[in-house]
């Protein structure tokens, strides 16, 4: 299931790599086409140009991103995940901080657990838009605690500055060798992130869809695979938190960028 929105968004980029691959196949097939003197090998390759370009089109969503001024947005996806439980070490107090029981408080309808390394601009993008909706949503059952990668816990407290955070951040990496050994990055492979260090990183979690006991508390989630797209994760929002969905706005055609 998708949540889609172009809202404020000018273009579409697809993969970088996918896209070159596809261009160099198909400047390559218009320059056969030219120079093939029958008619059933012209035939032949315009055939052949029209199935490139059917692919590219129809490429899978996940594998796009929408782009402008220098964020890198995605949609709001429905994923099986198999999101294990975890204890790590507290920001504010080093004090130790449970996902099941941290979900499981009193009043909480939502959680959001967002991935994050400090020096990453594109987490720099999204932080006041998670605060803003935290600051929203937290009396009606909106939780959010941020997970902190590939940079150490002093960076982390730079970054949120004198005040601290907002919301409970935790420690799960400090070093950025251990980029493809944190769970973090094998969470992201199994939602088709296919970035070099997934910041930010978001999943939303159902309370009431928490498993009790095991390792694994949650074999689906709603996940973003790169910066909230903001109305669209208002409107999950109240929706799981028991509010009327916000009023429709009118959205600007976007066009894909060639």
């Amino acid at each position: 299931m998708l949540v889609w929105s172009q809202k404020n968004f000018r273009f579409w980029i697809f993969d970088l790599k996918a896209l070159r691959f596809f261009q160099s196949k198909i400047a390559n097939l218009k320059s056969k086409i030219s120079l093939t003197p029958d008619c059933f090998g012209v035939l032949i390759m315009k055939k052949i140009l029209v199935l490139f370009t059917l692919v590219l089109a129809l490429a899978p969503v996940e594998r796009l991103a929408l782009a402008q001024d220098g964020h890198e947005y995605a949609p709001l996806q429905q994923k099986t995940i198999n999101y294990r439980d975890w204890t790590y070490k507290n920001l504010s107090d080093d004090s130790d901080v449970n996902l099941r029981k941290l979900a499981g408080q009193h009043g909480t309808k939502l959680l959001l657990v967002v991935y994050f390394a400090p020096w990453c601009g594109n987490w720099r993008n999204e932080f006041p838009v998670a605060s803003a909706l935290y600051q929203k949503y937290r009396a009606n059952g909106l939780s959010v605690v941020g997970v902190s990668e590939y940079g150490t816990r002093d960076e982390v407290r730079t970054f949120f500055g004198p005040q601290g955070p907002p919301f409970t951040v935790v420690t799960e990496s400090e070093d950025r060798a251990a980029r493809d050994q944190t769970p973090h990055y094998g969470y992201r492979h199994q939602t088709g992130d296919t970035r070099k260090w997934g910041s930010p990183y978001n999943i939303f979690l159902d309370p009431k869809k928490i498993k009790k006991t095991g390792d694994v508390v949650a074999e689906e989630a709603w996940v973003v695979n790169g910066e909230l797209i903001e109305a669209d994760a208002e409107n999950l929002i109240r929706k799981q938190l028991g509010l009327p969905p916000l009023p429709a706005q009118p959205t600007p055609t976007a066009s894909p960028q060639q």
